[in-house]
């Protein structure tokens, strides 16, 4: 074809058109290249881990921004988390109803994974706590509870619980006393420090290990059927309990270790109960149902259901008591709840199944 003036602008609009055409995608693809290649974050003073069960990671979340800074490899089946007092490090749970043994952990300052702890027949381990420097913990194929030293890398206690289901752990900072929730035995055991023969009144042992003088004694309460989220009251006067099956609330004394009362809630499907840090208001998730249920723990009194999505589950609080975080785990994401309005403030967009949470303050 001969190249005419006529040819020449046809040309050149053909040309035109391509490069309109194609532009877009060109830069779309190097922006998408570009962010993939950039830096995470640095991690903040305060952090929230929020772990997602489907996707297998936890996510490092900016509180002030609601933005996921990281999300980090955590294994098969990640249930629960807890970070060490310096908030150096993160520990998850690898639960599987039994099928897993180990602990995976997370460096949180270089937001990368580490070596998974392997716990051996202690299979099914879900609830955490982080107290003394250590790391406890629930086993649930094994009937038990344990802690796991990071300074010298071994489990270095166990104690069997005789429950069935043995799930969420509590551990105060004085190491005189473990609670656990025993979901299938509508159960709650509160196992306190004694000396010795378990002779009760001796003075402060050891904390437990190889050549400790410490024994145990434990108290099996019965609650309600499906006993699982439960909290202490800021004091450590009460121990609330949520009992999925019976849709209720046992409060317990903690000093007579007795039920005290029973709050017909209407909470089926509970999942976790959490105080607010200065005790007034109790807030109860459940896996079905779209209401997060919340009790002036005064009055005993549900006093708001707040829609907040299909189905909820881990609960965690800002320690200056302004908001709570709750996973809605059908829907992947984080509802967070202003408790000053008791409303809806955002949500955090996290990934499959968000589930166990936890708040952290590094130095």
């Amino acid at each position: 074809m001969s190249l005419t003036p006529e040819n020449s602008v046809t040309s050149l609009i053909m040309f035109a058109r391509l490069i309109a055409f194609f532009l877009p995608a060109v830069v779309l693809g190097s922006t998408l290249f570009q962010s993939r290649l950039a830096p995470a974050g640095d991690t903040p003073k305060n952090v929230l881990l929020v772990l997602a069960k489907g996707d297998q990671v936890l996510a490092i979340v900016d509180p002030a921004s609601l933005r996921v800074i990281e999300r980090v490899p955590v294994g098969n089946d990640p249930h629960e988390v807890i970070a060490s007092a310096d908030g150096a490090t993160a520990y998850v749970s690898n639960y599987g109803f039994g099928a897993y043994n180990t602990l995976a952990r997370v460096d949180l300052t270089a937001q990368k994974a580490l070596s998974p702890i392997d716990l051996g027949a202690l299979r099914g381990p879900h609830g955490l706590a982080f107290a003394a420097e250590k790391v406890w913990f629930t086993a649930k194929r094994a009937k038990a509870i344990g802690s796991y030293d990071p300074a010298t890398n071994n489990i270095d206690w166990i104690l069997g619980t005789g429950q069935n289901r043995t799930h969420m752990i509590y551990v105060a900072a004085d190491l005189q006393r473990i609670i656990t929730t025993n979901v299938s035995s509508g159960t709650v055991s509160i196992i306190d420090r004694t000396v010795g023969n378990g002779h009760p009144g001796a003075p402060t042992p050891a904390p437990p290990g190889a050549g400790s003088a410490a024994d145990w004694n434990e108290t099996v309460v019965r609650v309600g059927n499906g006993s699982e989220g439960f909290d202490v009251t800021p004091d450590g006067k009460e121990i609330w309990v949520a009992n999925a099956e019976a849709g209720t609330v046992s409060i317990i004394d903690a000093a007579s270790k007795t039920v005290i009362q029973t709050l017909a809630a209407d909470v089926k499907s509970a999942n976790r109960l959490k105080f607010t840090p200065d005790g007034s208001k109790v807030l109860i998730s459940a896996l079905r149902g779209s209401d997060l249920t919340i009790i002036d723990t005064a009055a005993r009194q549900t006093i708001k259901r707040i829609a907040i999505g299909h189905g909820a589950a881990g609960i965690v609080m800002q320690p200056d008591g302004s908001r709570a975080f709750v996973a809605c785990s059908p829907d992947g994401y984080v509802a967070v709840i202003d408790l000053h309005s008791l409303g809806v403030a955002g949500r955090i967009q996290i990934g499959k199944d968000p589930d166990g949470m936890a708040w952290v303050t590094r130095p």
